[in-house]
């Protein structure tokens, strides 16, 4: 009897499984992204193609969950699709408005031997990449569930070329994959196929889980993820993994999917948000002024550079580590003042003069005090924000304080800034717009090191992937900033390229770092500074070459701003206007590098020149080595009208 029953189950199991539907296909709104789902021979598995081409080929996709392997063995069920569209108004975005346009899909993974073994994946397709996320119900999770490995395999149909962050040192690339084998990589990583064929991969929504690193040391042409997860008793989601697609990198930096993967915003009232530029202490320690005084960390400092920073459109003022007392001191309380130090007079005469104060706090006095003890007071002093500094603990602790800091932080409306390799940014500033700004790159003087010229053309097209960046830049006086007690080597670069970087680099607070005499020299050049914006309203990039150049517009209001930056060659670039409105003329006022300009013997010689120009227009700029070019379009159609 025992054997018929076996021999109709096995019957019932064949025919179900001849019936069963092995492959499922995803589409993006306009048909050009595809992705197939595979459950042939009971295996899980994907593969991708875009506008025709076969990015990804046949691979494994999915969880080892503790001792299931979810790749094999496998029923795919409950398959579901939903359109969703979409648009929302950024408080401290690249756009004003980003449009959120997708299909989403949804299968459940079921052990074959133990259908109470599963969990749903979940993929959102959009027409410039796609995401996936692993999403574990409460009946999937039962009294204990542990993540052991990501099993999924990205086959790629061929060889290519890749980029990848690299901490605070220069970003990693270019490195042919077949070539070269590295355990692990921090993502964002920028793939290159073929001339007008770009991938990068990175992690959207990062707030339960260490985030995952892409590991490149097996099959020559795939790539795959390392990850540690922490036991679970209750339903949760993973991170997303997310995949951008272009013909152009620049494309890449453009895409908003990473918002758009997170959560809608939190905060009710975000009027108090606000975006800017900002001078800093830090760097302008030991600095001696014409006019005799060398500024320090005291308050009669902080008075100079507020003065500064109310009569040149920036808006806010940095107070940076040691304010308290040493830094890594746990006697060093953030509730109270060092010596020199009055924070209630800088309050108020920073509130008089229109500026708002960024206060340091260092992980160490934030745990020994209390975290929202001290962001309380903070606030109570009239802070605006927080640049928050070297936090502690596991990477999965990391994520969690992070998430901590910014809600408290949006309770007290305070903006936040996180240093000293943070977590990657990650979409989040959608949810909670007051993380503006994130040291996820080498900024510039940052761990007792300068950057050179290539490193900031290749952090625009690789890092701000992730998100906004603080890279400190617009240095005036290059010549002998290593000089100060704060800075300790010698900056490379153009003083234009300096001016450029405020426009290429995305940030919700552009910290910038020199003094106010050193601007103050070269007031016709500080002049495009003071007349950007607090916030730009667009990003788009005209051209760029990993390695080599990258040229940025930027709108605001009816103006625009484009900047341009060379690596250590110099070279010409065609600037093609089209992106104007095609009714509006221009003046363009352009800040050039000099004849003889270069990143080392020769920084801050520049010049400037003015051209009308509109939509049909081409500007051709020139980059010394190491260079860059800054234009402002002022738009004059009123007046020619």
């Amino acid at each position: 009897m025992k054997s018929k029953v076996y021999t109709l189950t096995f019957l019932l199991l064949a025919l179900i499984s001849c019936s069963k539907t092995e492959t499922y296909q995803l589409l993006s709104p306009d048909s050009d992204l595809g992705i197939s789902i595979s459950n042939k021979n009971n295996t899980c598995s994907f593969s991708v193609s875009y506008k025709g081409d076969t990015l990804v080929q046949s691979s494994a996709l999915g969880l080892q969950v503790m001792d299931n392997n979810f790749t094999e063995n496998v029923s795919l069920s409950g398959f579901s699709k939903q359109e969703f569209d979409e648009t929302w108004t950024t408080i401290n975005g690249k756009q004003s408005s980003v449009r959120n346009h997708y299909n989403e899909y949804t299968i459940t993974v079921e052990a074959i031997n133990d259908p109470e073994q599963f969990y749903s994946i979940i993929f959102r397709l959009y027409d410039d990449g796609f995401a996936y996320r692993y999403s574990f119900p409460e009946g999937a999770v039962r009294d204990s569930l542990m993540i052991n490995k990501e099993l999924t395999s990205i086959n790629f149909n061929r060889d290519f070329t890749y980029w990848a962050t690299n901490g605070e040192r220069h970003n990693l690339g270019p490195i042919t994959r077949s070539e070269k084998e590295l355990e692990s990589i921090i993502p964002p990583v920028v793939m290159q196929f073929s001339p007008k064929s770009f991938m990068a991969i990175h992690e959207a929504e990062i707030v339960e889980f260490a985030p995952f690193t892409v590991n490149a040391a097996s099959n020559n042409h795939s790539f795959s993820f390392n990850t540690n997860y922490s036991k679970r008793s209750q339903s949760f989601n993973t991170s997303w993994r997310a995949f951008m697609l272009g013909d152009n990198v620049g494309d890449l930096v453009e895409s908003d999917l990473l918002v758009n993967l997170n959560e809608p915003c939190k905060i009710e009232d975000t009027s108090w948000i606000k975006p800017g530029r900002s001078l800093w202490d830090w760097r302008v320690w030991g600095y001696k002024a014409p006019d005799g005084y060398e500024y320090g960390l005291n308050t009669r400092s902080h008075k100079r550079l507020i003065d500064f920073a109310a009569e040149n459109n920036i808006q806010n003022l940095l107070i940076d580590a040691d304010w308290y007392g040493e830094e890594f001191s746990e006697n060093s309380d953030p509730t109270s003042a060092r010596e020199g130090i009055n924070i209630g007079e800088c309050m108020e005469y920073a509130s008089g003069k229109g500026v708002g104060i960024i206060l340091y706090l260092n992980d160490v006095g934030a745990k020994r005090f209390g975290l929202e003890r001290v962001l309380k007071q903070f606030s109570d002093w009239g802070a605006v924000g927080v640049k928050y500094g070297f936090m502690t603990g596991s990477q999965e602790d990391k994520v969690k304080q992070t998430r901590r800091v910014v809600e408290l932080c949006a309770k007290y409306k305070l903006m936040v800034n996180f240093h000293d390799n943070p977590i990657p940014p990650s979409g989040d500033r959608r949810t909670y717009p007051n993380l503006v700004t994130k040291e996820f790159c080498h900024a510039q003087a940052d761990a007792m090191r300068s950057y050179f010229p290539e490193t900031a053309v290749n952090q625009v097209l690789i890092n701000m992937i992730a998100g906004p960046i603080d890279a400190t830049n617009g240095w005036f006086g290059l010549n002998n900033a290593h000089s100060r007690v704060k800075v300790f080597r010698e900056i490379p670069g153009t003083v234009v390229a300096e001016v450029a970087k405020l426009i290429t680099n995305y940030s919700g607070w552009m910290v910038m770092p020199d003094s106010p005499e050193e601007y103050a020299k070269k007031d016709d050049l500080f002049e495009c500074v003071r007349n950007m914006p607090p916030q730009f309203d667009s990003f788009l990039v005209l051209d760029a070459k990993l390695d080599e150049f990258v040229c940025v517009a930027r709108k605001a209001g009816t103006d625009w701003f484009v900047g341009s930056l060379s690596n250590r060659e110099p070279r010409t670039i065609r600037l093609d206007l089209s992106f104007l409105p095609s009714d509006r003329k221009y003046e363009a006022t352009i800040y050039e590098d000099a004849d003889d300009s270069h990143f080392m013997t020769n920084k801050e010689s520049y010049t400037i020149r003015t051209q009308l120009v509109d939509s049909k227009s081409e500007l051709t700029v020139s980059l010394a080595p190491g260079g860059g070019n800054a234009i402002h379009l002022t738009d004059i159609s009123s007046v020619i009208d």
